[in-house]
């Protein structure tokens, strides 16, 4: 016997504005029952210390997380100079100080050597897989973990503000996998001086922005009102697919597509060999690869009485 899937079929993305002190994992937890929704997930974990952007998606709009995860990322962060921690920011305990206070100048002369693509070696408490383990439960178990440096990509790395000698105020936009405690930690030893980050916010993610960001409050009290005061916060689940080509397709092509089937593709602009997306009257049908005049579907969508 088929079990029933608890919850409602929603289906779209929620874009939270964590707060500070809360766990990515706790975030989806929240919104999942804010929802009353069957499944969730998210696109890009957040430290618990940091705040900002946090796609969240319900139902059908988890076959789109990867396409958010890939998506660029933009921070603003403070740097505190002079100690290094063995998290890389402010909750974990000195391992390293150090006495020289960095010149404005001597910061924006650094910087492009931590702009384009770099090698960084990710922290030690963060969720990289060791042998299957989780880095940060081996840290906190008192192993020593080491991790490879692996490539990331720093498309813009600017400092905004010196507001004292002991801190730096810096914006980046980067590529998947970068960490932003790590590029702390490495500008500090660059410049002699060590350092950790003190406050980090994330303001974007892909198509995600901060102006499009749901405070908790809000959220709760959406949940508190009605359900289409709930169902007004949601962005569609097509919103992580902005940087792909989109295919208008006829309901026998749905069929197709729905089935697993390759679809020929018709008409004379048609888009480049890679992934796309198909809808139908407005409704998206499936992902999948544009190849040899075709579109192969990867995932179909099924939005059931919520479609």
């Amino acid at each position: 016997m088929t079990r029933r899937r608890k919850g409602k079929p929603v289906h779209g993305w929620l874009v939270l504005d964590k707060p500070a002190g809360m766990t990515s994992t706790q975030a989806v937890g929240a919104v999942r029952r804010a929802f009353g929704a069957q499944k969730a997930g998210h696109a890009g974990t957040l430290d618990p210390l940091a705040t900002g952007i946090l796609p969240i998606a319900l139902g059908e709009a988890t076959k789109t997380v990867p396409y958010a995860v890939d998506g660029q990322k933009e921070y603003r962060f403070a740097v505190r100079w002079g100690v290094e921690t063995d998290t890389d920011d402010a909750e974990g305990r000195p391992v390293a100080t150090g006495d020289i206070r960095p010149e404005r100048a001597a910061i924006e002369a650094l910087l492009p050597g931590f702009t384009g693509e770099i090698l960084q070696t990710p922290p030690a408490y963060s969720a990289v897989k060791i042998d299957g383990e989780r880095a940060y439960d081996l840290a906190r178990a008192g192993e020593t973990v080491e991790l490879e440096a692996r490539p990331v990509q720093i498309d813009s790395l600017v400092l905004v503000d010196a507001p004292d000698r002991d801190t730096g105020v810096f914006a980046a936009q980067c590529g998947k996998g970068t960490y932003v405690r790590s590029l702390a930690r490495d500008m500090g030893r660059a410049l002699g001086c060590r350092g950790h980050v003190i406050a980090l916010r994330r303001t974007r993610v892909g198509s995600f922005e901060e102006a499009q960001a749901v405070a908790m409050a809000s959220l709760t009290a959406a949940a508190e009102a009605d359900e289409g005061a709930l169902r007004a916060l949601l962005r569609p689940v097509e919103t992580a697919l902005a940087d792909l080509a989109v295919l208008r397709v006829s309901r026998e092509d749905t069929v197709r597509l729905l089935r697993g089937q390759p679809i020929l593709i018709r008409g004379q602009d048609l888009p480049p060999p890679g992934p796309a997306y198909a809808t139908c009257k407005g409704h998206l049908v499936a992902l999948g690869e544009i190849e040899k005049g075709q579109l192969r579907p990867t995932r179909v969508f099924n939005f059931g009485e919520a479609g």
